[in-house]
């Protein structure tokens, strides 16, 4: 019988600061949407390497011939699992299952989760427990306790490319527009939809984490954002990057650049501004 514990049964997994993470990308396809595949993978790039790419469903049903379309353009290998019960989701189960195997090879650095289902919670919360990074992916209906378990959670309605549809052809004949024509309001675009930024909370986080002068680099900023809301994404409001947000918000922060000693380069640096200023 073996008695050692799980994480002695591990391969040490490299430490070189200079190679990408390994990332092992599991997807729970009753979960996710086909049409994110392009902006999910040009994200996970940004984290490392997927080194293991999986897409977990029961490929006999129709709803997921979306995802059928684009599995083979990026490597994708789909996982079958029979719903053996009505009403139960053993689709988790076999996602769940394999992401152990997986962790226990210790050959990855991180694992993707891709899904908006409360269920692979624990399982997120168990990676970290072994030292590694976890990456959420899912809709802005994810529930919090999911997102909170992660240590980035990015919504993916902000990886879905934006589609410019032509108005659909109407061959018959059109009133002239007049005075009292009412006009038909614009139908916002779920997509395009930018929230408010939260200001009082970087306002904060500025505040616990600044010198003596008030500054604090913006790549602590940053960090100490992502460690107490891990689904906070600059796009969500607009910007591209916290920078822009920052600049964005000239009323409440300010920006400095200063020449950074270690790296040749320059670094920003910002404080809240302070009242009456």
């Amino acid at each position: 019988m073996n008695t050692k514990a799980p994480s002695a049964r591990y391969a040490a997994r490299p430490q070189d600061d200079d190679t990408q993470k390994r990332l092992a990308v599991l997807i729970d396809a009753d979960n996710a949407q086909a049409s994110i595949i392009e902006g999910l993978f040009e994200e996970i790039a940004k984290f490392g390497v997927a080194s293991v790419k999986r897409i977990y469903g029961d490929w006999t049903q129709p709803n997921l011939g979306s995802w059928k379309k684009v599995l083979l353009d990026h490597s994708i290998q789909p996982v079958q699992q029979f719903a053996y019960t009505r009403g139960k989701n053993a689709t988790d189960s076999a996602l769940i299952i394999d992401a152990m195997d997986l962790l226990y090879t210790g050959r990855f650095d991180g694992f993707c989760l891709v899904s908006s289902d409360s269920d692979f919670t624990r399982l997120a919360a168990r990676l970290r427990e072994e030292g590694l990074t976890v990456y959420g992916f899912g809709e802005e209906k994810t529930p919090s306790p999911f997102v909170s378990a992660c240590d980035k959670f990015i919504y993916t309605e902000i990886l879905r490319p934006e589609t410019n549809e032509p108005a659909a052809r109407n061959d018959k004949p059109q009133p002239p527009a007049t005075d009292k024509t009412p006009a038909e309001p614009a139908k916002p675009s779920s997509q395009n939809k930018q929230q408010k930024a939260p200001v009082d909370f970087i306002a904060k986080v500025i505040d616990d984490n600044d010198d003596e002068d008030g500054w604090v680099e913006l790549g602590v900023l940053g960090q100490n954002i992502s460690k107490l809301r891990p689904a906070f994404d600059a796009r969500l409001y607009g910007c591209k990057k916290l920078s822009e947000l920052i600049k964005g918000q000239a009323k409440r922060f300010e920006l400095q650049v200063r020449g950074s000693s270690a790296t040749g380069g320059e670094a920003l640096y910002v404080r809240n501004k302070k009242s009456g200023k």
